[in-house]
C-alpha cells in the first residue's frame, strides 16, 4: 500500500486527536475518584508556640453526640511538633483502634488518615480549625469550652445532594475528674 501525503496528514491527525482524548478520559477518571480539594489556606504558616496554644487537648477523652455511639480518645503531643491521637475500642482504654498523627512540618500544621488529609487554617488559646486537602470534603473545629470539655464541629459544604451541614460532638474528661 503505498501512502500519498494527504494519508500520512490524516494518519497524523487521527492519532494526535486519539492521543488528546485518551488523555483527558485518564484526567476525568483520576478526578472523579478524589474528592475535589477545597482550595488550601495559603500563607498560614505555624510554629512550635502555636502548637502550645493546644495544649489544652491533651487527654483520654468521651464523645457523646452526633448520632453515633459514645467513643474515647487520647490526645496527646509525642514531641513538639506531633499531635497523636489514638482511639480506643470502648471505654477501658485496653485497645487502641487507630492513630492519627498531625505534624507540624514547613510551617504546615496538619494531617490525616485512610488517604485524607487536613491541614490547620487557624490555632488560637481555644481552637483550632482544619481544612481538607485531599480525599475530604469536610473542615473540623476543635474548641474549648472549660477544663474538662470541648467540642468538635464537623461542617461540610452544600453539594448536588443537599445543603449544608454540622455535627457537634460533645468531649469530656475520661474517666470523669
Amino acid at each position: 500500500m503505498e501512502l500519498r501525503s494527504g494519508n500520512v496528514s490524516l494518519i497524523l491527525l487521527m492519532v494526535a486527536t486519539l492521543s488528546f482524548i485518551n488523555s483527558c478520559m485518564r484526567t476525568s477518571a483520576s478526578n472523579s475518584t478524589q474528592a475535589t480539594p477545597s482550595p488550601l489556606v495559603t500563607g498560614k504558616t505555624f510554629d512550635s508556640a502555636d502548637l502550645k496554644k493546644l495544649r489544652w487537648i491533651e487527654g483520654t477523652w468521651r464523645g457523646t453526640g452526633g448520632g453515633v455511639a459514645p467513643f474515647v480518645e487520647r490526645y496527646r503531643f509525642e514531641s513538639d511538633k506531633v499531635l497523636a491521637v489514638e482511639g480506643f475500642e470502648g471505654e477501658k482504654l485496653d485497645k487502641v483502634t487507630d492513630v492519627t498523627r498531625f505534624e507540624l512540618k514547613d510551617g504546615e500544621f496538619g494531617g490525616g488518615s485512610e488517604g485524607s488529609r487536613y491541614v490547620a487554617s487557624s490555632i488560637d488559646d481555644k481552637s483550632i480549625t482544619f481544612e481538607p486537602v485531599t480525599k475530604a470534603r469536610n473542615s473540623f473545629r476543635w474548641e474549648r469550652e472549660s477544663e474538662n470539655s470541648w467540642k468538635a464541629i464537623i461542617s461540610w459544604p452544600a453539594n448536588d445532594k443537599g445543603p449544608a451541614k454540622q455535627r457537634l460532638y460533645q468531649m469530656e474528661s475520661w474517666p470523669p475528674r
